[in-house]
């Protein structure tokens, strides 16, 4: 979705509830809409977004951040060291994708393929459930780190 159609987007759905896209708001979006392919920190997003913006506090951001994850715009993902990265959420995607956390280097690889749907309907089935969306996360070692660890 080019930026601006994605934009007035997030504008539209902040509206519905009420909140502006401030300037501050639509410089962190247009930052993660910049870095797609890029799980980031709030630390990396001010990084960024302060070059453009240098009067943003780092607050700032974690408020929009936190708003934004709470209307479905941005996802965060727990990396298992207790910090967070976060991603635009893609609109219409049928499931959120899932995640390779690499545990050496920190790595994030995504993957699209949807293993649990039989899993998830067999759920759903037994226990009256309705699942809606699901995210899963494998920790392990990247092809980098594995190769120099085996070589230790």
């Amino acid at each position: 979705m080019p930026h601006k159609e994605a934009v007035d987007r997030v504008r539209e759905i902040l509206s519905e509830r009420e909140y502006r896209l401030t300037p501050q708001r639509e410089a962190v979006l247009l930052v993660l809409l910049e870095n797609t392919n890029t799980h980031m920190t709030a630390e990396d997003i001010f990084a960024v977004t302060r070059e453009r913006n240098p009067e943003i506090g780092l607050a700032t951001i974690y408020r929009s951040l936190e708003l934004f994850q709470n209307l479905g715009v941005v996802s965060s993902l727990h990396t298992g060291d207790g910090g967070r990265k976060y991603e635009i959420v893609a609109g219409g995607e049928e499931h959120y994708h899932h995640h390779l956390l690499c545990l050496d280097c920190g790595d994030i690889t995504e993957f699209n393929e949807d293993l649990l749907e039989d899993l998830e309907k067999r759920i759903a089935r037994e226990s009256g459930f309705r699942i809606v969306d699901h995210s899963l996360r494998f920790f392990g070692y990247c092809r980098k780190c594995e190769k120099s660890h085996a070589e230790r």
